[in-house]
């Protein structure tokens, strides 16, 4: 199958190389023209045999409602758009109305994998009409991972990157957890050795998990964090969650509590972010702030 893919940063790059390996045809563009296949978004769209499909990969926000603008003047009817950045899912609605208008096709797709999606696969939650998803499906399945789960078509309009958002949010949640374990194994004088202490947990154990696995990775790095400011940035998407939460009257003490620690994190240098740095760094390449 033939897609364009706009935006090729860590994500988008990546998702480029493993649909090229699957056997499709990409052409990708971005601002970078060290990475990018074509010129402009005029000329990505030139080179697409109709019916086109095009995948934005790009910062939520004015960046994504710049290239929907673009491509709402550049497609025709029965073109499809995919959204696959971390746009917040009321902006779906929005710009699948507006596409609409042109008879474009509208896809929202939330993405989970980081920098670790050209090896493992990427999940993805989507949501749209039938016609678009069952139509991409082939572009779907090359970015998956392996085996019968990593893909669900969630709902309509905006229901992929509603999951997606919830997903981050239980994310914070359970980065938060790790967080505050290890600091306070750290913190007593009776266990001399927390990085092992995690690494037991990785086998046998009710919490092993891929974050736990990362954690581990960060420390076999740098054993006590010691390189690390106690800063995390929030991408977003927990706020969202929160503010969902509240809308729809669903209590979501832990979640919210990790919100709120992020926002402690920049008042004071705080050891738990320095771990929640550290695994947003491993699993996502999120920048990190050196002492």
């Amino acid at each position: 199958m033939q897609i364009g893919l706009v935006g090729l940063g860590k994500m988008g790059g990546n998702m480029r190389e493993r649909l090229r390996n699957a056997g499709h045809t990409v052409i990708g563009y971005d601002t970078n023209p060290d990475v990018s296949d074509v010129s402009s978004l005029a000329d990505l769209v030139d080179q697409l045999d109709a019916p086109r499909t095009v995948w934005v990969m790009v910062p939520a926000g004015h960046a994504t409602q710049t290239v929907i603008d673009q491509l709402g003047s550049l497609l025709k009817p029965y073109d499809t758009v995919v959204d696959g950045g971390n746009s917040r899912w009321t902006d779906d609605e929005k710009h699948a109305k507006e596409l609409g208008a042109h008879g474009i096709g509208f896809v929202d797709a939330g993405v989970s994998g980081g920098v670790w999606g050209l090896q493992n696969g990427y999940a993805l939650m989507v949501g749209g009409e039938k016609e678009h998803v069952d139509r991409l499906r082939p572009i779907f399945e090359a970015l998956k991972p392996e085996g019968p789960y990593g893909f669900v078509h969630a709902g309509k309009v905006g229901a992929g990157h509603f999951s997606k958002m919830v997903h981050n949010g239980i994310e914070y949640a359970m980065m938060q957890a790790y967080a505050e374990g290890w600091e306070l194994l750290e913190k007593v004088d009776s266990v001399d050795n927390v990085r092992e202490v995690y690494r037991s947990w990785q086998d046998g154990t009710v919490i092993r998990s891929w974050l736990l696995d990362l954690a581990v990775a960060a420390l076999d790095e740098d054993e006590h964090l010691e390189k690390l400011k106690g800063f995390a940035q929030d991408s977003g998407e927990g706020r969202w969650t929160v503010e969902a939460a509240i809308d729809n009257a669903v209590p979501l003490p832990a979640i919210t509590s990790s919100l709120f620690a992020r926002f402690a994190s920049r008042q004071d240098d705080s050891p738990q972010m320095k771990m929640i740095a550290a695994l947003r760094n491993q699993f996502g390449g999120h920048a990190v702030e050196s002492k």
